[in-house]
């Protein structure tokens, strides 16, 4: 049956003249539509995905539903390809898994599937796909407006909630862009990182942008401190340090355009002792990333895995750390006023949101012109014009888990049976799953799933409750026997439905950040 498959495409594609033509000719077939193009039997291939590869052509085709990697030619091939290669009618036809391995053979015949250094885009915006199957919807909405999207995004807690590699993040990615001919670039995020080994096994996997997660590297307790032993534990630093602390930052003002910031001696102090040794560690790690990639890569610097919010004293003590050891800070996660939780709306006053925001956007502008970068896979939308204005759009945006939600939303349109389960179990999975995650859902106040009727099954992605417990439980789902199969095998069928949700929900976060739209 495979080779019937195989058959009718290679047909096809020959009756059209398309096997080993040029690109502009190849290019006449792109629709513009990316989605797949049935040719009958059983069979479609994504126009989209169409290159010429060095004599060859090369293409994503379908088979029952089965993706693969073809090349057709009427010659052989380039260079050493996994696959299974056969000869039809006098052309040659080689069909590869979609996998690391492949994505590893042919990244140079269409260089733009790898995940490339976004440092001087001036927005961006991290997508992150938990499932390897959302990527085409962020790239649907993120091309028609000034954003670069960071398509491979996890961090090494998913990893292990969805048992994946990050050689699978990136081969995912990368021939979801294929699919769907995105070569503007993209980008590939080690997401919260805190070991340099971490970080080395996300290079390996040719991810461009390392998130540096210092929560192990910072030491929270002199936040509480008092004077007295402030004082007293200071005095038993380095001289090289004290010295430089004190003539740097006790006692001094920093005029800024939203306000004047004043570190008095007790403070300068204190963010020595609480960031000090994180900020050597982050030199360490900004040497290691060039030692690896050169100037191509994007160091994120995080300090917003915290429960007290990042005071502009303490970022600006940061930032002038940070660019006095020359390190290439590409962007900079303070943990901000109020609460970005997993799934909903920001939490918190607003106002007070965008006086601080302001001090935050001055101190990135004057140390190094980095990007703020706001983290959390939540719905920011009451702050995003907040964030879009001051940051003049220079500003990197994480989204992550929000895409997951919306593959749930593709089955409670299609599979009201698995949706039900899958809500009953989410409750099983909860309290396991609240270790990891910090949210204040009151479960209480979520419908009893029977009493709600099928057309109204979709509304469980829109109320805030029920969007947090279906929102971190992902990792218990995914690997429960009884959900892990019909999901994916109706996320298959359902492809471009599932790809239609994920766009409207991605474009919605864009334009609310005011985004515009490509010139």
């Amino acid at each position: 049956m495979v080779k019937q498959h195989t058959e009718f495409i290679v047909h096809t594609l020959n009756k059209h003249g398309l096997i080993g033509a040029k690109q502009d000719v190849l290019n006449t077939y792109k629709t513009g539509f990316p989605g797949p193009a049935p040719l009958g039997g059983g069979t479609s291939i994504y126009p989209n995905s169409l290159y010429a590869a060095e004599g060859a052509t090369l293409f994503i085709g379908s088979l029952g539903g089965y993706k693969l990697l073809f090349l057709v030619s009427d010659r052989g091939f380039p260079g050493e390809i996994p696959g299974t290669r056969e000869v039809i009618g006098g052309i040659h036809v080689l069909s590869a898994e979609i996998n690391w391995e492949t994505y590893q053979a042919v990244q140079h015949l269409v260089p733009f599937i790898r995940p490339v250094s976004l440092r001087r885009e001036r927005t961006t915006l991290g997508c992150g796909d938990r499932l390897g199957l959302a990527t085409a919807g962020h790239i649907r909405a993120a091309r028609a407006y000034e954003i670069h999207p960071v398509l491979a995004q996890q961090s090494i807690r998913e990893l292990n909630l969805t048992g994946r590699t990050y050689r699978d993040v990136v081969s995912d990615a990368a021939f979801l862009v294929l699919q769907e001919g995105f070569e503007r670039g993209y980008g590939a995020d080690g997401d919260h990182l805190k070991t340099l080994n971490d970080i080395g096994v996300a290079l390996d996997a040719e991810m461009p942008m390392i998130t540096l997660d210092l929560t192990e590297q910072m030491n929270p307790q002199p936040a509480s401190w008092d004077d007295e032993k402030i004082a007293r534990e200071f005095s038993e630093l380095p001289d090289s340090v004290t010295s430089l602390v004190r003539d740097r930052y006790a006692g001094k003002t920093f005029p800024f355009p939203s306000g004047d910031i004043a570190i008095s001696d007790t403070e300068a102090k204190r963010c020595a002792l609480m960031y000090w040794k994180a900020m050597d560690f982050t030199g360490e790690v900004d040497e290691f990333l060039r030692s690896k990639r050169g100037d191509s890569y994007d160091l994120e610097v995080s300090i917003d895995e915290t429960t007290a919010p990042t005071v502009p004293a303490h970022h600006l003590f940061i930032a002038s750390e940070l660019q006095r050891r020359n390190v290439t800070v590409n962007s900079l996660a303070p943990r901000f006023i109020g609460e970005f939780q997993k799934g909903v709306d920001y939490i918190g006053d607003t106002d007070e949101f965008e006086r601080q925001f302001a001090s935050h956007c001055d101190i990135a502008k004057a140390y190094g012109k980095y990007k703020i970068s706001i983290h959390s896979g939540s719905d920011k939308f009451s702050v995003y014009p907040i964030i879009g204005r001051m940051t003049g759009h220079r500003v990197h945006v994480k989204t992550a888990g929000t895409s997951w939600l919306e593959a749930l939303r593709t089955v409670a349109h299609r599979n009201s049976t698995l949706f039900r389960s899958i809500v009953k179990k989410a409750y099983t999975y909860f309290p396991e799953a609240q270790k990891l995650y910090h949210i204040t859902a009151d479960l209480n106040k979520i419908p009893v799933i029977e009493a709600v009727s099928d057309a109204d099954l979709p509304k469980f992605l829109d109320e805030p409750e029920s969007r947090q417990l279906l929102h971190i439980t992902y990792g218990g789902l995914l690997n429960d026997s009884e959900v892990r199969g019909d999901f994916f095998t109706l996320l298959e069928e359902y492809e471009q439905l599932h790809y239609r949700f994920v766009e409207s929900h991605m474009e919605k976060h864009i334009t609310t950040l005011g985004v515009p739209k490509q010139s």
